[in-house]
């Protein structure tokens, strides 16, 4: 049991998301919530009253209050006011994209390794139920298909919807296939905004694994699906719905996990093969509070992040490979 004292935390800039860090970090025993700081100060005493804490003036008074601090900024502040909380010797947790540009995440990591101090990006797919309840299958993806899409929301379409919405597969994504990128193609349109609104890109590994991802805001349903493939193993994930599948081929005489389903036999002679069905028990959690809760036992403990600043770093500089790429397509209208 761990005896410490509560962690005290605030979260600067408190709209749709930063209200929601808000709610969990009022749900997580360890934490000790104490207060916000947002640049409209009407929004930020609703917030403050809502949960009976302090709306601060500014975030410098925020920071000298608290260990840890919330940056849900837009994500062109994000790199001044995440300097400006390590600069005091505070914590970060900062939503995703990390920065805006490579070179801002970079002075941020440099900055964190010199105050010795955490940083977490904000890459909620990471603790959705239906991708942790796979931890117990060794991933070993050789060709992954994903397709993140969205109804149109006026909120979010400052950037494009690569950093916005496909980053969260690239993050996912890259966490798996342990081999750096060899090769990047993609296309991408802008239809109701003016930056890209649907863009697809494949990309090449050089252990020879591909990724083929979609994303678009401008979907009639929404959908946030992904599928693995991996030697004798298929697996599809939900992450809408929270539920993963797994389908895996056994050798005759192997052993076959419990809670799974025989669906039949493929192969002749000797080399049969059984077919086998599971679903994964998912984990019961909020994936919001369990990120915003493994960042408290981060600092508290002293332990790295489930998602590191390097990480962060990594799936931006994907993203804004990928920006490039369809900046010099040519579009045929």
């Amino acid at each position: 049991m761990n005896n410490k004292a509560k962690t005290k935390v605030g979260v600067i800039g408190v709209g749709h998301l930063g209200n929601l860090h808000a709610k969990m970090y009022d749900l997580i025993p360890s934490a000790d919530f104490i207060g916000i700081y947002d640049i409209d100060p009407v929004r930020a005493k609703e917030v403050a009253d809502r949960f009976g804490v302090t709306a601060f003036p500014d975030a410098d008074t925020l920071l000298n209050e608290v260990e840890a601090v919330s940056v849900v900024t837009p994500t062109s502040n994000h790199y001044d006011t995440a300097s400006q909380a390590l600069n005091k010797g505070k914590h970060v947790f900062i939503e995703k994209p990390i920065t805006s540009d490579v070179q801002s995440a970079e002075a941020l990591i440099k900055l964190a390794r010199e105050k010795n101090r955490i940083v977490q990006v904000g890459h909620i797919e990471r603790f959705n139920p239906a991708l942790m309840s796979l931890k117990s299958i060794e991933l070993n993806p050789m060709f992954i298909e994903s397709h993140r899409l969205a109804q149109f929301n006026p909120r979010g379409t400052d950037v494009a919807v690569v950093l916005d919405l496909m980053i969260h597969d690239l993050d996912i994504i890259l966490s798996l296939i342990n081999s750096p990128v060899k090769q990047i193609d993609a296309n991408g349109v802008a239809i109701v905004s003016d930056s890209i609104d649907i863009a697809n890109t494949r990309i090449q590994f050089e252990n020879g694994a591909v990724a083929n991802i979609t994303a678009s805001r401008i979907s009639q349903k929404k959908m946030r699906k992904m599928r693995i493939f991996q030697r004798d193993t298929y697996i599809t994930i939900d992450f809408l719905q929270g539920l993963a599948e797994v389908y895996r081929l056994f050798s005759d005489g192997a052993e076959i996990p419990e809670l799974t389903m025989m669906l039949g036999e493929i192969g002749t002679g000797q080399q049969k093969k059984k077919i086998v069905y599971q679903r994964p028990e998912v984990p019961d959690i909020n994936a919001l509070e369990y990120e915003l809760a493994r960042f408290v036992d981060a600092v508290r403990n002293g332990t790295s992040p489930l998602v590191t600043a390097h990480e962060g770093k990594k799936a931006l500089e994907v993203a804004l490979e990928i920006l490039e790429k369809i900046k010099g397509q040519t579009v045929p209208w």
